[in-house]
């Protein structure tokens, strides 16, 4: 199969969560198993052309927006360490500017931004003359590419046998726009607009109902999710919108990179490790707190806790303003944050560095070496989120032998399962309620079991011997393919 990924976001170039992972990590997969796929992203200027090896062809692409026509140029480069093709499209107004969306409010105009890259998709294909079978689309950024198969380009022979993927990471974003902005800029008139109609929500242009609804197939990030958004609890208001597609919804859990996370391959953390010799672990764990000036006090018989997140309402972090600190004022064990996000997370977790230096590290901000290092060095990984699509860092973590601690949603629930004393099954800890008796409960139940042996070897190992690769969850991707395929084609 020819397949197109569009995307905002592709890991290494542009990242802000797992979106980017997967969008990186599939099309390697993809290209393993046989197929022919091609990426295609923004040029964002924080992009390095010189570090990723990009490089500008001789394509410039014209772009249909409303009664006008706009240019993109294209350039090129691979995914690392594959030979999988990675095409940027280059319009410097749109997308020369810092970050991805606009922090923290978005940019005003992410309805434009956003819906000349999904036109510049088509236009790009037809440039490099790609005909794709599949067009897989992710979030409400690329929403509007499934429109344009279905309208503009329906008649196109570059794409009269193309089939639209629509892939949800996280149902809470949704591109509300202005409705005669964005019909204009999408080359839609206002009768495709009313009450009920697929581009309509509340009276205005809501981009993710857009593309779910002229989609061949919606997925979304993990099995679990996607029996809850379609409640009216957690459906953001799409509930029924998602539920009038039936069967068409699907549910594949997202996977690890492990090429890229797994401790007996990491580059970026102290020593190289397998569930065979966990020493290393110890000595990772050691070095990382020796680095940051926190190697008093019997360090390594302290529990260390971690957590990579971005700091928004999400995460629970309300759920960790209320335990940490008692925590850490008794030593119970040590924390450490990697994050960014809402000014009044920030400035709690600095409040917390700062009266417990040497008991709490901060880190804000997103860099990877870290992120790398606190999932290595960790001994458990706390995840309390209020609801979560899929999550990967809890993934990482088992790989890691660092004990989840999660809430029992989205996809927490369909990767972490509760530690079994009497048959020593399990690889982490969990809670249901979305309350602090709960998370603390779960919290305890994992400070019990450290050092407990042998459970805490147990849990460990079945923690590291869990498969959740995203070779796996690309296998599952291509079969959702050929399904769409089939309806389209009438088989």
């Amino acid at each position: 199969m020819n397949i197109i990924l569009a995307s905002a976001e592709v890991a290494p170039f542009a990242k802000t969560g797992g979106l980017a992972d997967m969008a990186l990590s599939f099309p390697v997969e993809w290209k393993k198993f046989g197929q022919n796929p091609i990426v295609i992203l923004p040029k964002y200027g924080s992009i390095d052309v010189y570090k990723w090896n990009i490089r500008p062809t001789d394509i410039t692409i014209n772009v249909p927006m409303g009664y006008w026509t706009e240019y993109g140029h294209v350039w090129y480069g691979k995914l690392p360490n594959s030979d999988v093709p990675i095409y940027f499209i280059e319009n410097a107004d749109y997308f020369n500017r810092d970050g991805i969306y606009g922090n923290p409010d978005e940019y005003h105009d992410n309805d434009r931004r956003f819906i000349f890259f999904s036109r510049a998709v088509f236009e790009a294909a037809k440039a490099l003359n790609f005909k794709p079978d599949i067009i897989h689309a992710h979030d409400y950024h690329t929403a509007f590419t499934m429109a344009f198969l279905k309208s503009h380009y329906r008649n196109d022979p570059m794409f009269d046998n193309t089939a639209g993927i629509y892939t949800i990471h996280n149902l809470a974003y949704q591109g509300w726009f202005n409705p005669q902005r964005a019909l204009d800029f999408a080359s839609f008139g206002s009768n495709d607009f009313y009450p009920g109609s697929w581009f309509e929500m509340n009276g205005a242009v809501n981009a993710m109902k857009t593309g779910i609804m002229f989609a061949d197939k919606i997925t979304t990030v993990s099995p679990t999710y996607s029996a809850e958004i379609r409640t009216q609890g957690l459906g953001e208001g799409l509930h029924d919108v998602l539920n009038s597609k039936g069967p068409e919804l699907i549910g594949v859990l997202n996977g690890a990179y492990y090429k890229e996370w797994s401790p007996e391959v990491d580059t970026q953390i102290s020593l190289k490790y397998s569930e065979n010799n966990l020493d290393h672990k110890r000595i990772n764990k050691n070095r990382f707190l020796n680095e940051h000036n926190m190697g008093e006090w019997n360090h390594l018989e302290t529990p260390l806790v971690g957590m990579v997140t971005r700091l928004t309402d999400q995460k629970g972090i309300d759920l960790l303003m209320e335990l940490l600190e008692d925590n850490l004022y008794h030593n119970r064990f040590r924390f450490t944050l990697l994050g960014s996000g809402e000014s009044r997370y920030v400035d709690y977790f600095n409040y917390l560095a700062w009266k417990y230096p040497g008991r709490a590290l901060i880190h804000m901000g997103y860099n990877n070496t870290i992120a790398h290092k606190i999932i290595a060095s960790s001994d458990f990984l706390i995840v309390p989120s209020r609801f979560e699509p899929c999550g990967l860092t809890q993934m990482y973590a088992l790989k890691y032998g660092t004990i989840p601690i999660v809430r029992q949603t989205g996809g927490l629930a369909d990767t972490v399962f509760e530690y079994d004393y009497e048959n020593q099954t399990g690889n982490g800890f969990s809670f249901l309620k979305y309350s602090v008796e709960d998370c603390a409960f779960a919290l305890n139940r994992a400070m019990d079991i450290y050092s407990n042996e042998p459970h805490w070897a147990k849990i460990r190992q079945n923690a590291m011997r869990c498969d959740f690769s995203s070779a796996r969850s690309a296998m599952e991707y291509l079969k959702v393919f050929n399904w769409a395929l089939e309806k389209l084609r009438g088989i």
